[in-house]
């Protein structure tokens, strides 16, 4: 209660500032952090430094407040600063087991403050994604994954003619920002949601022709 009250003081003593004379828009911004900082509390796993921003995720922001598509020249320029983060697999081995990218793909667990600290995280695809005809219910916030590999002419991952789409794969996942600035997608490989061999498995589950994404 005493560090809620610790910021929401300093926000009361700026409304009532405010009232005389009309605050700027950086004045906003300082109070909706003093809120969002005494909101929150580091509990188990979860903690509040979440709540700091990059430079890619504070300019989307701040397109978004201004109802606008952030500009094409700063867009590039947060594209390929994302781009410069993802981390390649060291041994060039790309696809894993997609049995075991469809239990990522289909599980929500994770990051959470009652989430023990170490345990492997899901990837909650079907949530935004169609990934199996087999499936009934799935998000649409982004594009359908079926036949993903097999649109795209994805007949063996390991040839030399897939190459160019199991990279783009690769770093999609790892962070998708380096294609779309301002994608709702989460950064998986970027902000540590899903490790290596993880990332390995969800490309297996898209691009191995036996996946029952390619069926």
């Amino acid at each position: 209660m005493r560090k809620a009250m610790k910021f929401l003081l300093p926000a009361a003593a700026f409304l009532l500032a405010g009232c005389a004379s009309a605050p700027a828009a950086s004045d906003y911004d300082q109070l909706t952090v003093a809120i969002m900082k005494a909101s929150f509390r580091d509990q188990g796993i979860a903690r509040t430094d979440r709540l700091a921003q990059d430079d890619t995720n504070r300019a989307c922001s701040a397109a978004d407040v201004a109802g606008k598509p952030l500009d094409e020249a700063s867009a590039k320029a947060l594209e390929a600063a994302n781009l410069k983060t993802v981390k390649m697999p060291l041994d060039g081995k790309f696809l894993g087991d997609w049995k075991e990218g469809e239990k990522i793909a289909q599980d929500g667990r994770g990051m959470t403050w009652n989430d023990k600290a170490g345990a492997p995280n899901g990837g909650n695809c079907y949530n935004c994604h169609q990934i199996s005809k087999q499936e009934l219910s799935f998000g649409t916030i982004g594009p359908s994954l079926y036949h993903y590999g097999k649109t795209r002419g994805v007949a063996d991952p390991d040839s030399p003619a897939a190459r160019a789409v199991v990279e783009y794969t690769w770093r999609k996942i790892w962070n998708a920002k380096s294609y779309n600035a301002c994608s709702d997608m989460p950064r998986f490989g970027h902000a540590g949601i899903l490790n290596e061999q993880q990332i390995r498995d969800v490309m297996a589950l898209l691009l191995d022709p036996k996946s029952p994404v390619n069926q």
